[in-house]
């Protein structure tokens, strides 16, 4: 597999979105994300990405998604580290994520589930929370070193 991680870039944008949704995620305002959103490129074809959207000393990362011929290859791993340095760099340092169905992949990361109540609320008041994710979606965070 010869993939490359990368900036996405406003031409992008169709493709992921199409990735989100054949992925089932949710796709509201990722365009307003389009500096902190990363693709993952296989030549031209975009099979994979993932997101932070940037709130002060917080993120909410979103949008971690891996076509599925390219599932089980570790790309969802690279995908993650690559948008955890990503948030890192703009000095965040506490994320957020909300999940439906990938609770048992991102403790490998530090994340842990916690209560709605807990996440920032600069977070809470984000697409995801309030609109894009259903009120079943497990909240978790991590701390970044």
């Amino acid at each position: 597999m010869n993939v490359d991680i990368v900036a996405a870039t406003a031409a992008d944008l169709n493709e992921v979105l199409e990735l989100l949704e054949h992925n089932h995620l949710p796709r509201a305002e990722i365009e307003r994300h389009l500096g902190t959103l990363l693709v993952a490129r296989e030549g031209e074809r975009i099979v994979g990405c993932a997101a932070v959207e940037l709130h002060g000393k917080a993120g909410l990362v979103r949008s971690v998604a891996v076509d599925l011929p390219h599932r089980g290859l570790g790309l969802g791993i690279q995908l993650t580290d690559a948008i955890l340095a990503l948030a890192r760099s703009h000095g965040v340092k506490t994320v957020y994520l909300l999940t439906e169905t990938a609770a048992g992949f991102f403790p490998r990361f530090g994340f842990r589930s916690i209560r709605r109540e807990e996440v920032d609320p600069a977070v809470r008041r984000s697409v995801e929370f309030t609109k894009a994710c259903p009120a079943s979606a497990q909240a978790m965070r991590a701390e970044l070193r």
